[in-house]
């Protein structure tokens, strides 16, 4: 009895692959996407920067412009090879789970596609006034946050509120991230969560030796870096 009912345990997890990755596309695109990055994170023994997702695709960035990714935009792709090609820096990508992205380019370019038009007119204002963009957060609810060197700004008076609480008691803001269910700041001298937010994202940051400058989550899986190469990642 107890060698069937082991085979059965063993015939129901098969069976749920089957239909995860036959029946709900997404999940396997998904599935593969995060294997792919993983792989080529420990090939490399080095990641500057990623963009993931639950299901749109996922990229990682290393050295000046190097990169791999796996299910994203074809825009997307496109333009990254570009600015390789033209010997650019890709400093970050912004990737939401509907193919709306943005990439920070050097210290004051950035290309984006299908972003919320208050999100670039606040860019282009950025890029006139000659402030250095360091961060750019969006998610597909239209929410968005811009971080300069000296200025932000956000797509609401509660999101800019919740982020001026944060400075009060971290200092300069420097990063965040967002998804379409939750948000991390990293200040100076802390973090700051809200809405679905991973356990174990929120227990590395207060483990974490060196100054996060990166950090990215979505779902369950997260990555962090500063600028010094130093990065550690759940994905």
């Amino acid at each position: 009895m107890k060698k069937n009912y082991s085979l059965c345990k063993v015939l129901n997890v098969v069976m749920w692959f089957i239909i995860a990755f036959f029946m709900f596309p997404n999940y396997a695109q998904a599935q593969g996407s995060r294997e792919y990055i993983r792989n080529v994170i420990r090939e490399r023994g080095q990641c500057r920067n990623v963009a993931i997702t639950r299901y749109g695709g996922d990229i990682m960035l290393y050295g000046r412009n190097g990169y791999a990714y796996k299910n994203i935009p074809s825009d997307l792709a496109s333009k990254i090879q570009q600015l390789h090609d033209e010997s650019k820096l890709i400093d970050d990508i912004q990737l939401t789970e509907n193919g709306r992205w943005i990439i920070l380019i050097d210290n004051n370019g950035a290309a984006w596609n299908n972003i919320p038009y208050e999100l670039e007119r606040k860019v282009r204002e950025y890029n006139n006034k000659g402030e250095v963009i360091t961060s750019i957060a969006m998610n597909d609810n239209g929410e968005w946050v811009v971080v300069g060197t000296t200025i932000y700004a956000t797509s609401s008076s509660a999101i800019t509120e919740w982020l001026k609480e944060g400075m009060e008691s971290y200092g300069q803001l420097w990063t965040v991230h967002m998804t379409d269910d939750g948000i991390v700041a990293v200040y100076e001298r802390g973090f700051k969560y809200y809405g679905e937010v991973p356990y174990s994202l929120k227990s590395a940051l207060q483990e974490v030796k060196f100054d996060v400058y990166r950090l990215k989550f979505a779902g369950t899986a997260w990555f962090i870096a500063d600028k010094s190469g130093n990065y550690r990642y759940n994905m």
